[in-house]
């Protein structure tokens, strides 16, 4: 290994990222937070995209606003979802440019 000091992150906050990072590993979620990512929706319209009832997006969405990926803001009797964690982003741009995306 030779003296190079490596940078490492702590074992706590390493938890703590594997606890976000296995929120996110699952398609109706990373579907969302790319929808997400362009733009603000509700639940219907994040349901209707992964193509599963209301109530299952919505325990989806839970799960990530409780990581602190999302954030919500209610206009009327409608709830719009929002990405709140900026580094979303590069998590997901690392996915679509492995994966692909549809379109381009």
């Amino acid at each position: 290994m030779g003296s190079a000091v490596l940078r490492l992150t702590d074992m706590e906050a390493l938890a703590q990222a594997a606890e976000c990072l296995r929120t996110l590993a699952h398609p109706h979620r990373l579907r969302m937070v790319q929808m997400l990512l362009q733009g603000q929706y509700t639940v219907g319209d994040l349901a209707a995209a992964c193509e599963i009832p209301s109530a299952m997006a919505s325990e989806h969405l839970r799960l990530m606003q409780r990581c602190g990926f999302l954030g919500s803001s209610k206009d009327g009797r409608k709830v719009y979802y929002r990405v709140a964690e900026p580094h979303l982003q590069s998590i997901l741009s690392c996915i679509e440019s492995r994966f692909g995306v549809a379109g381009t």
